[in-house]
């Protein structure tokens, strides 16, 4: 039998934030669903918790994938669906958002020549496909000694979880309240008193009430205090990752509470985020410590900070009376993490009859990117053909 070539994908190789992977044309990719998760798995190689035979760094922060196009959606520039799979699992998940790969998706549209720069700074309006979120994404493009626009990635910009500096990225998030659960609150309240039961696949301790938030503003979260499990939620990445009795009953809650959160069985899904809270130790708002969902997050990511501090300024939340708040209607919050803190600038609006009491009518919040690598991926012929792609 005759053996094919390798199939080449154009690809750049990313830093979104705290998160990297590689970022595509969706041109350049199979239209059909099934075989392009195939290509990225093979891409990514994944399933294997090395990622040995692929780009995948064997964390979840870097089992990422951008997938981008030019928007046929009126007022939109850029269409962007991110992709989230796992070192060990034969999984592409293209449900939830990711706030960090967002921030490479217009170096990305203007490193290809997808868009032009238009002046020093240049704004460009983001459509995820993911959950339909928009957002206006702002970044350098300066001219270099040739006359000509880059994208600059050097700058005095700082984010925690990345090292060293870099230019800005800003983001601007138009609307992400429901952005998977369609709505904010999606139990209907503000707390929710939960209690779960041993089950077969998740032994080992006893029954346990316990109040969480359940909260979508970006991302869809399950807050809980770290006291309310025993831990004091200051705990180092390394710590809680070799908590198994704490990370048995975090699942075990997710499981439970995600039904009620009109998500149905999450056993395969890499959503709700599971957040504990505590008092602010390094003059933020409120120190998390995030699973994501089985994982203990290094930082938190860019939704999830949003969600946060949407839960930190609702009346009756976990957060109220843990969470250190400024007074206004725009409040700076800085979220605490197990790296550093990551602010996030909310305008937020009173409205009594709102569940919590106010409602969040804008955020934004500063990211970096950097272009790593530029190149092709290769997939083996037995996945995608050459045949295939024409």
């Amino acid at each position: 039998m005759a053996r094919l070539p390798q199939t080449e994908v154009s690809c750049l190789f990313m830093r979104g934030g705290t998160s990297k992977g590689p970022f595509f044309n969706a041109k350049d990719l199979p239209a059909d669903k099934a075989t392009r998760d195939k290509v990225l798995l093979a891409i990514m190689g994944s399933p294997d918790k090395r990622q040995i035979n692929g780009l995948g760094g064997a964390h979840p922060l870097t089992s990422k994938v951008g997938i981008v196009s030019m928007s046929q959606t009126k007022g939109i520039d850029i269409d962007f669906l991110f992709a989230q799979l796992q070192p060990d699992q034969e999984t592409v998940d293209t449900t939830p958002n990711c706030g960090n790969m967002l921030a490479a998706v217009v170096p990305f549209a203007l490193e290809t020549g997808m868009i032009q720069a238009q002046s020093d700074q240049s704004t460009f309006r983001v459509l995820t496909l993911n959950t339909n979120m928009q957002c206006d994404i702002t970044v350098e493009t300066p001219k270099g000694p040739d006359g000509n626009r880059f994208v600059d990635y050097s700058g005095d910009a700082r984010i925690d979880g990345a090292p060293g500096t870099s230019a800005p990225v800003t983001i601007n998030f138009l609307d992400t309240a429901g952005s998977v659960c369609n709505v904010l609150l999606p139990t209907g309240q503000v707390k929710d008193r939960i209690r779960v039961e041993p089950a077969a696949l998740h032994t080992g301790f006893d029954a346990f009430e316990i109040d969480v938030t359940c909260i979508d503003n970006g991302m869809p979260l399950v807050m809980f205090k770290a006291s309310d499990m025993g831990r004091t939620g200051l705990e180092d990445v390394a710590s809680l990752n070799a908590d198994t009795d704490l990370k048995t009953r975090v699942e075990a809650l997710r499981l439970v509470v995600s039904h009620k959160m009109g998500l149905g069985d999450v056993s395969k899904k890499n959503y709700p985020k599971m957040t504990l809270i505590g008092p602010p130790v390094n003059g933020g708002a409120i120190s998390t410590r995030s699973f994501i969902p089985h994982v203990c997050h290094d930082a938190i990511g860019v939704l999830a900070a949003v969600t946060v501090g949407t839960a930190c300024v609702l009346k009756g939340s976990v957060c109220d009376g843990v969470a250190v708040m400024p007074q206004g209607s725009s409040k700076k919050l800085s979220v605490e993490h197990p790296t550093g803190e990551f602010s996030v600038a909310l305008q937020t609006q009173e409205q009594p009859q709102a569940p919590g009491g106010h409602v969040v009518t804008q955020a934004a919040l500063l990211r970096t990117a950097r272009l790593i690598m530029k190149g092709q991926a290769m997939v083996e012929a037995s996945i995608w053909n050459t045949g295939d792609k024409k």
